[in-house]
C-alpha cells in the first residue's frame, strides 16, 4: 500500500539523484575529473588554486581565541570515534550477515578526497581528513543502524523525525500491524542497497 509518506520519501530519493548530477556539473565547472578514484584538476585550475593557499605559518597560530580553545576538544574525540569504528566494523561483519542483511561498504561512507585540493595547506588537509573520517563514520553508523532497524523494527514513528535514513520509506506506517507483520524480520534480497 502506497502512502503519502512513501511518496514524499521517494521524491527525496529523486532529489538525491538530481544532487549527484549537480556534483557532476560542478566537476566540469571547476575543472576536475575523477579517474580510478583519483581526482585531477586541469593545469590552469591547479595553478589558480595554489595561489589561493594560506601559508602554513600564517595559518598555524589561530587568531581567534575560540578556535584555539576548541582544538583539544575537537581532537580528543578521535579516541571515542576510533572505538566506535572498531565496534561498528565488528558488528557489520558479524551481526548483519547472521540476519542475511548485506554488509555496509565502509568506503562508500568514509571518503577521502580533499587532499587533492590545491588551495588547502597541509594543516587544512589534515583537518579535512579528520572531518572526512568522523562524519563519514557517523554516516556509516547510520546505515548500519538503518539496516538493523529495517530488519528488527521497520516501523515509522508517530511523529515525523527531523532526519530519516534511506530505508525509512519502506517501513510500515505507525499503527498498521498488518504491514508491519509483513516486514518484521524479513530482508528481501531484491531490496536496493
Amino acid at each position: 500500500m502506497k502512502t503519502k509518506i512513501k511518496d514524499i520519501l521517494t521524491k527525496i530519493e529523486s532529489l538525491q539523484a538530481e544532487l549527484r548530477k549537480e556534483h557532476e556539473r560542478l566537476a566540469d565547472k571547476y575543472g576536475f575529473s575523477i579517474k580510478l578514484k583519483r581526482i585531477s584538476f586541469i593545469e590552469k585550475i591547479k595553478k589558480q588554486n595554489k595561489k589561493l593557499r594560506i601559508p602554513v605559518l600564517k595559518y598555524i597560530v589561530p587568531t581567534n581565541i575560540r578556535h584555539f580553545v576548541s582544538i583539544p576538544f575537537i581532537y580528543a574525540m578521535i579516541i571515542p570515534v576510533v572505538v566506535l569504528d572498531i565496534f561498528l566494523s565488528v558488528y557489520n561483519f558479524i551481526a548483519l550477515p547472521l540476519y542475511r542483511i548485506p554488509k555496509v561498504k565502509r568506503k562508500e561512507y568514509i571518503i577521502y578526497d580533499r587532499q587533492f585540493l590545491g588551495y588547502l595547506n597541509v594543516i587544512q588537509k589534515v583537518n579535512c581528513l579528520y572531518c572526512s573520517y568522523v562524519n563519514g563514520l557517523f554516516a556509516y553508523a547510520v546505515e548500519i543502524g538503518a539496516r538493523t532497524e529495517r530488519y528488527w523494527c521497520p516501523l515509522k514513528a508517530a511523529k515525523a523525525p527531523k532526519v530519516t535514513h534511506g530505508w525509512y520509506k519502506d517501513f510500515a506506517d505507525y499503527g498498521n500491524p498488518e504491514e508491519w507483520r509483513g516486514k518484521f524480520n524479513e530482508w528481501d534480497d531484491s531490496e536496493k542497497i
